[in-house]
C-alpha cells in the first residue's frame, strides 16, 4: 500500500510522456504538410500567369508588295519574303500619329519577334487571306506581357518599358484591344530565346520518348533478375555479393550514373549526345536496382505454401514462377517499376552529363532524334535573366508534378486493382 502513490505517479508520468510523444507525432506531420503547401501554393501563385498570355488586336493586311511575294506556292519566294513587316505596318495603321525612327521602334516592340511568322502560318493554313485584311489578335513581347499582367494585378512592372509604351497599352486597354487569351505556345511549342515563345512539348515528348525507352528496358531486365535471383539462384558467396552491391547501387548518386553513361555509351560505343536513346540507357542503369529490389520484395510476399501446392501437383520450378508465383507478385512489381520511372522522370543530374542540356526547338520524332527532358527544361528557364521565364518555370514544375502525381495514383490503384489476398 505504501507503494500505491509512488505507482500512481509513475503511470502518469508514463501518460504524459505517450501524450507528448503522439503530439510530437502530430506537431512533425502538421508541419510537414504545412511546408508542401506553402511549396504548392508559391509555385501555382507563380506559375499560373504563364497559361495565359498577351495578345493585342490589329487589322491585318496580308499586301502582296509589304511582303515581297507574289504567290504562295514557291517555297524560296516564302523563305525570303518580309514577314515581319505585315504586323510593323498593322502597327503603323493602328497608331498613325506615331513618327520619327526611334518612336517606331519602341512600337514595334509591342509584339513579339515571332509575330510575322505566327502570320505566315495563319497565311499558308489559309491561302484565301492573301492580298486580303482581317481582325488578328497577336502575340506581344515579353516586357509587354510582364507588364500588362502585373498592371492587372495592381503592381505594374514598367522596369524596361518606356513612357510611350506604357502609354499605347493604356490605349489600347481602353479601346479593348489588348487581353488575356489561352496560351497555347507553352503546351505546343518547343522552347525558345524568347519567354513568350516558349513552349514545354518538346522537353515533355523528350521526356515521354526516353521514360518509355527505360521502362522497356528496366522492368524486363528486373524482374527476370529479381525472379533468378529469388527463385532459381543458388545461395552462396557469389549471390550475395551481387545482392549487396544491387543493394549499394540503389543508394548511389544519381550523378554516377550520368558519368558512367558518359564514360561507356558516348565516349565507348559513341552513342549520340542529347538524344533519348542515351538518356533511356542511363535512366535504365539508375532504376534497375530499384525494380529488382521492389520485384524481389513482391515475390517474397507470395505465400510460401502457394509454391508447396504447385510442386505438390507435379508443376516444375518454372511452371511454379511463371504462373503462380509471377501473377501473384505482378502488383509489387508494378508499384516498384512505376516508382522507379517516377524517380527518373525527376532527375536533372544524370542527364546533364550525357548532353541533354542542349537548347533544342524542334520536337523530337523518334528515339534518335536530338531532345531534352522536362526537369532539365525547368533548370535552363530558372538559369535564364529574363523576368517573364520565372512564371514559365513554375508552369513547367506544375506539368512535372503533374505527371508524379498522375504516376503515384496509378501505382497505388494498379496495386489496389491487382492485389489478392489469401
Amino acid at each position: 500500500m505504501d507503494n500505491l502513490p509512488k505507482i500512481k505517479r509513475s503511470l502518469k508520468r508514463r501518460s504524459r510522456s505517450e501524450t507528448r510523444f503522439r503530439w510530437y507525432g502530430r506537431i512533425a506531420i502538421i508541419l510537414g504538410l504545412a511546408a508542401v503547401f506553402t511549396l504548392f501554393v508559391d509555385i501555382i501563385s507563380k506559375g499560373h500567369g504563364a497559361f495565359k498570355a498577351t495578345y493585342i488586336q490589329l487589322e491585318v493586311h496580308y499586301d502582296p508588295e509589304v511582303i515581297g511575294i507574289n504567290s504562295l506556292t514557291d517555297k524560296s519566294l516564302l523563305m525570303q519574303a518580309n514577314w515581319d513587316a505585315v504586323p510593323k505596318q498593322a502597327l503603323r495603321n493602328s497608331f498613325s500619329d506615331v513618327s520619327g525612327r526611334r518612336d517606331k521602334r519602341k512600337l514595334y516592340k509591342l509584339l513579339s519577334n515571332g509575330a510575322g511568322f505566327d502570320l505566315k502560318d495563319r497565311l499558308l493554313a489559309n491561302p484565301d487571306l492573301f492580298g486580303k485584311t482581317e481582325t488578328r489578335w497577336i502575340l506581344v513581347d515579353d516586357d509587354i506581357d510582364t507588364y500588362y499582367k502585373s498592371w492587372l494585378d495592381g503592381e505594374p512592372y514598367a522596369a524596361r518599358l518606356s513612357a510611350k509604351q506604357v502609354q499605347w497599352i493604356d490605349q489600347l486597354h481602353q479601346q479593348g484591344q489588348i487581353r488575356l487569351q489561352l496560351n497555347t505556345n507553352l503546351l505546343t511549342r518547343g522552347d525558345s530565346r524568347e519567354p513568350e515563345q516558349a513552349g514545354i512539348r518538346g522537353a515533355v515528348v523528350g521526356s515521354l520518348l526516353t521514360l518509355l525507352l527505360t521502362l522497356m528496358l528496366s522492368f524486363p531486365i528486373g524482374v527476370a533478375a529479381a525472379i533468378y535471383l529469388e527463385e532459381f539462384a543458388a545461395k552462396n558467396r557469389f549471390t550475395d555479393f551481387i545482392e549487396v552491391n544491387i543493394n549499394n547501387l540503389a543508394a548511389v548518386p544519381s550523378i554516377i550514373f550520368g558519368l558512367l553513361g558518359l564514360a561507356v555509351f558516348i565516349n565507348f560505343f559513341h552513342v549520340p549526345r542529347s538524344v533519348p536513346i542515351v538518356g533511356g540507357l542511363v535512366l535504365t542503369l539508375m532504376t534497375l536496382p530499384t525494380i529488382i529490389i521492389t520485384s524481389r520484395a513482391a515475390i517474397k510476399s507470395v505465400p510460401p505454401s502457394i509454391r508447396e501446392a504447385a510442386l505438390g501437383m507435379g508443376a516444375s520450378r518454372y511452371q511454379v514462377v511463371i504462373h503462380h508465383v509471377l501473377p501473384l507478385a505482378l502488383p509489387g512489381m508494378l508499384t516498384g517499376a512505376i516508382i522507379g520511372m517516377a524517380q527518373a522522370l525527376g532527375e536533372t543530374a544524370p542527364l546533364l552529363m550525357i548532353g541533354m542540356v542542349a537548347f533544342i526547338v524542334d520536337i523530337p520524332q523518334g528515339f534518335t532524334d536530338p531532345a531534352t527532358v522536362l526537369p532539365v527544361q525547368i533548370f535552363l528557364w530558372a538559369d535564364s535573366p529574363e523576368r517573364a521565364f520565372i512564371e514559365k518555370t513554375s508552369a513547367a514544375i506544375m506539368v512535372l508534378l503533374s505527371f508524379l502525381l498522375i504516376m503515384n495514383i496509378s501505382a497505388v490503384w494498379l496495386r489496389k486493382r491487382l492485389e489478392r489476398r489469401w
